[in-house]
Parts: C-alpha cells; structure tokens; sequence
C-alpha cells in the first residue's frame, strides 16, 4: 500500500500547496528506490522553477514600498532680475526666492496604488499555488508511468522466459520426429523477438528515471526504480463534490485573483480624473531694497479627467477580457474534469474485468493448449496463439491500471484535494 500513502501525501500537498524551503541541500543521495513522497520533497526542495515566484513577490514588495509613499518635497531656489541690461545689469537688483514645493494628492490615490500592489501579491501566491499544483501533477504522471514501464518490464521478462520454455517443448518433440524444424526457426525468432522488447523496455525505463530526476534539476536519477502501488484505486466521489471542489481550486482562483487586481486597477484608474494640487511656500528677497516677502502658490491641472478616460476604459476592457477568460477556464473545467472521471471509471473497471476474468480463463487456456499440443492435438500455432493472447492481456490490465491512476492524477491536481477522502 505504499502507493495509497504516498498518493495521500501528494494530495495533501496539492491542497496545502507546501512552498519550496530556503535551504537547499547540494545533492541527492543515489537508492535503490523511490517512493513518490521522496520524488514530490526532492521536487519541492530543488526545483528552481519554484523559486521564480519569491522573486516576483520580492519585486511587488519593492513597488509597493514607493506606492505607499507620500508626495516628496522640493527645495526649490530661484534667481530672478540678473545678467540683463541697464539696472539689471549687476546682481544689485536681483530677487532670490527660496521656497518648498509638493503635491496634495486628492482622490485617495495612494491607497488605490497599494491596494493595485496587493492584488498583485495575491495573484503572485495563487500563480505559485496553481504552478506548484501543475509541478506535482507531472511530476506524478511520469512518476506513474516509470511505474508502468516497471511493470511491463516483468511481463516482457515472463514473455521471455515463456519463449525460451517454448523453444526447450519444441526441440524436445523434434527429437522425437513429433515438430517439424521450422517450428524451431519460429521459436528462436520469438525468443530474440521477446529479448528485444525487454531491452526496449530497459532503456525506456531508464529514460523515465531521467526525466523523473529533471523535476528536481539531476542529471542522473537517484534511484534504479520507483516503489508504488499500480491496482490501488481508492473509493469512487461524486462528481458533483469534486466539481464543487474544483472550482475553489488555485487555477479557478488565480482568474479570481486577477478579476480583483483589474478591479484595483479600475479604482486607480478613476482617482487619476480627480486632479493633484500642487503647492509651494518660501521667501522672496530683494536685493536692491534688502526686504523680503512670503510667496505661495497653487496649482491645478485642467482638463485632467479627459486625460484619464483612456486608462479608465483600458482598464475596464482588460476586466471584462478576465471575465470571458474565467467563464472558458470554467467551462473546460467541466468537460476535461468530467473526461477525467468517466475514463478512470471505465478503466477501473478494465482493471476487474482482466484480474477476475479475462486473465484467469487465458491463463487457464494455456495450460490446456500447451497440454494438447504437447501431445499433438494442437499445432503450434495454436499454442503460440494463446500465449499471445495472455500476454496482451496482461499488458492491458497495466496500460488499464496506470491510464486510471493518471486520470485520477488528473481529477486531484483539478481540485487540488484528495479524491478519495
């Protein structure tokens, strides 16, 4: 049951969403084998497509340090009635003002600028939920059909062994004049035939470890095999609970958050139409005469709504593209979650149909056939024939056992919870 617990804890993953840690350890030690909790900590503690979303976060952080930020101050200084003609000839009848200007920001615009910030932040850490979510569902997909190949590997063998069984039947019963010598040829083609499958299957299996390996960045696999459950399915949910369960889930929120972040951008939007004042205060001296005086002034922008309208309506249009693209992410929800729970219910019910029937009476007719061509009531077509007829059996109760675990891989990274509670 290794399997069920180590899909326990994928699951649990998918809903908690666990981040990448801080620290990273250099190297992965080599096993004999994995399990798939080992494969999801090693991908979730080297993965360094996990770490671009701190980044990011680091960087809103930054812009919303200087949106939050009040209108700074000028310390402005100003030389007027120099370097001109006649009396304005000398510095004799120049005026020098010193004063401090700024801006009053009217509309509320700081708080709309961090609210934009914040919106971002949470979209940031859905995007990061929803990725880490995509990581893991691949990750387990190809960790599922290194389990696959494993499998497969183990019927090659038998159908190897069997060739070389048959082989050893038929050179007997030549020897005894019962077996024609092309039924020898066609037994040692069937043998190298057998051998080469199971090399095929040896390196696919290797280039699975390998590609397993790539989701924590190794280049060489840290194991030999995985250690998993392929026949255990748990119990069946309702498609109605995991469609409920689906739409809570980080892919569905990130359109969600993203909706909330034009909804921010709209609100900026509508404050920059309400005009800042601008405003300055100082002292104004005048040299000929030696008096000096306060100066003020104020500001005002004309026209600065009409300015604005263009943001305000790019704003509302990029709302309105957010909602068309949450309705389509909701509506291939639907068919590809549904998809995903109708095939594994009928390949679960492949898997029942060739352990309790259609392996057993191959099986069973095996026996018989190479009981009666061993005594010549069968030819050896025959017999070859139902051998064939168990081994691609065999290897579609796998293909069947393995296409059911990667639906419900599937139908957990979908809703983001355990689909067997």
């Amino acid at each position: 049951m290794a399997m069920t617990h180590a899909r326990e804890v994928f699951c649990r993953l998918l809903y908690t969403v666990i981040m990448v840690v801080a620290s990273v350890s250099p190297t992965i030690a080599i096993a004999q084998s994995m399990t798939l909790t080992q494969a999801i900590t090693n991908t979730l503690e080297h993965n360094p497509q996990l770490h671009q979303f701190e980044i990011k976060k680091n960087h809103i952080l930054g812009q919303r340090k200087m949106s939050s930020l009040s209108p700074g101050l000028n310390l402005d200084f100003e030389v007027e009635n120099i370097g001109g003609s006649g009396r304005y000839s000398d510095v004799g009848s120049a005026e020098t003002t010193l004063s401090l200007s700024s801006v009053i920001e009217l509309g509320d615009k700081r708080n709309a600028r961090t609210a934009v910030r914040d919106s971002e932040l949470d979209l940031v850490e859905y995007q990061k939920r929803a990725y880490t979510l995509d990581a893991l569902g691949q990750l387990n997909a190809v960790f599922i059909k290194t389990l696959e190949i494993q499998q497969l590997i183990t019927l090659a063998g038998e159908a190897r062994d069997l060739a070389k069984k048959t082989l050893m039947i038929v050179k007997r019963r030549s020897g005894k004049g019962a077996a024609p010598d092309s039924d020898i040829k066609r037994s040692n083609a069937l043998l190298a035939k057998s051998q080469l499958i199971l090399d095929a299957l040896t390196q696919q299996h290797e280039r699975s470890l390998v590609r397993l390996a790539s989701f924590w960045g190794g280049e060489t696999p840290p194991a030999t095999e995985v250690e998993g459950e392929l026949y255990d399915f748990g119990s069946t949910s309702e498609y109605s609970d995991l469609y409920q369960r689906a739409l809570a889930s980080p892919a569905i929120a990130v359109l969600a958050s993203e909706d909330r972040l034009k909804a921010a951008e709209i609100q900026l939007a509508q404050t920059q139409g309400k005009p800042d004042l601008d405003w300055s205060v100082g002292i104004r001296r005048f040299e000929d005469s030696g008096e000096s005086a306060l100066v003020a002034g104020v500001s005002i922008p004309l026209f600065s709504g009409k300015r604005s309208n263009g943001d305000l309506k790019s704003a509302l249009a990029d709302r309105d593209e957010v909602a068309l693209r949450r309705k389509d992410a909701l509506n291939q929800l639907n068919t590809r979650l549904f998809d995903a729970y109708s095939l594994r219910i009928q390949q679960v019910n492949e898997v029942k149909v060739y352990r309790n029937t259609v392996i057993p009476e191959l099986t069973s007719a095996l026996k018989a056939t190479q009981r009666a061509y061993e005594t010549g009531r069968y030819s050896y077509q025959d017999w070859i024939a139902a051998q064939k007829e168990l081994i691609e059996a065999k290897q579609s109760l796998i293909e069947s056992a393995a296409a059911a675990l990667l639906n419900q891989t599937v139908i957990e990274q979908l809703v983001a919870k355990p689909f067997a509670q």
